[in-house]
């Protein structure tokens, strides 16, 4: 066994610096990957067994922190190798130790970023709050936590932080200003969250007609799902300025009103009491009416050709509108053909008798 590490150290010593070193690393971090692997897999299955969520979270977001760490080790392992081998330049020695710092430095970044952001996006389900803001929280979140890291970074490798510090401040103002479009969508963007005039899954109307469904409130945009499956991208700054209309707030429920036309010779009485009946049968039947709502019917319009009423039903969102309208509808239109009651055509009439006494008139004052 003496003589294996005697002759083993004999190669080492007859090799090149940068090739031991190389090799070392390259084996060091293969050996720590396979370990990490197998420990991350075995971690796993426990977890699974357990049903321990946070340790789910724990793993997912030292993957990569473990990673870096894996190479940090692996610079620790081949320097202590080439100091038993091979004669190291101090300042080769200590950019190895300030490598080594920075990885660990990233490592810990990493890994507060990564739970940060896998914890907001397990919350978001159940929190309206972060379901609204969520992109932008993370996105708020990460910036921040970057820059600390830069200056810890900044502080490990040497530099004064004082100076750049001093510099950002001077700097930041050129920023702004080169980048003020971009800040007024970002801080448009905080201005929606907090006001909160709609949250992600309502359904919004445009000031320039646009309908849909709120997808994401980002730091620049929010992104709106219309009806046609196409999507609407809107910046902040703009849809902070522009009228809104929320169909989902207060709440999803919604009145329907249907315009309806009989004619002039109809029994208002009997076509009141026969569209009530339709309208209560239709939102009790429908899957999407209201069953307890207390519709009526107003009388409001003596029209061309028709006396005209509204009726007013009730929907449990507004998307479900159509389908109620269109089933009453066409069951308002079956029960007037069984009673006999007269949805007119369009008419225009022409009052022959008296243009004919106007004629006999004229001509008496001619004679």
């Amino acid at each position: 066994m003496q003589e294996i590490i005697y002759y083993g150290e004999r190669f080492l010593e007859e090799m090149p610096a940068w090739v031991v070193g190389m090799s070392s690393f390259l084996l060091f971090f293969v050996l720590l990957w396979l370990t990490k692997f197998l420990v991350i897999v075995n971690l796993r299955r426990l977890f699974k067994k357990t049903e321990f969520s946070l340790g789910h979270l724990a793993i997912d977001s030292s993957k990569r922190a473990l990673s870096l760490v894996s190479i940090a080790i692996s610079i620790i392992l081949t320097r202590l190798l080439l100091k038993q081998v091979k004669e190291i330049p101090e300042h080769a020695d200590k950019i190895l130790l300030m490598t080594t710092q920075v990885f660990v430095v990233l490592a810990v970044i990493v890994f507060v970023e990564r739970l940060t952001s896998l914890s907001l996006t397990r919350m978001e389900a159940n929190s309206p709050v972060l379901k609204t803001s969520g992109s932008l929280l993370k996105g708020s979140i990460r910036i921040v936590i970057l820059c600390i890291g830069v200056l810890i970074i900044l502080g490990t490798l040497g530099v004064s932080i004082t100076p750049v510090l001093a510099s950002l401040g001077i700097g930041s103002l050129a920023v702004a200003l080169a980048l003020q479009p971009t800040l007024e969508n970002f801080f448009s963007g905080i201005q929606i969250i907090a006001d909160k005039p709609f949250r992600v899954g309502d359904y919004i109307e445009l000031d320039s007609g646009e309908q849909g469904f709120v997808e994401k409130i980002g730091w620049r945009s929010t992104w709106i799902k219309m009806l046609p499956n196409n999507v609407v991208i809107m910046p902040n700054s703009t849809l902070a300025k522009s009228k809104v209309i929320n169909y989902y707030y207060p709440e999803k429920q919604l009145s329907v009103p249907v315009e309806v036309g009989v004619h002039y010779d109809s029994d208002l009485e009997h076509v009141e009491k026969v569209t009530l009946e339709v309208a209560r049968e239709i939102l009790k039947s429908h899957k999407w009416g209201i069953s307890d709502y207390e519709t009526f019917v107003v009388f409001h319009t003596f029209d061309n050709s028709s006396i005209n009423f509204t009726v007013m039903l009730r929907a449990e969102e507004y998307f479900n509108r159509f389908f109620i309208k269109s089933e009453f509808m066409k069951a308002l239109h079956r029960r007037f053909n069984q009673e006999g009651i007269v949805i007119p055509f369009p008419i225009t009439a022409l009052n022959v008798t008296q243009e004919q006494v106007k004629t006999f008139w004229q001509q008496e004052d001619a004679e």
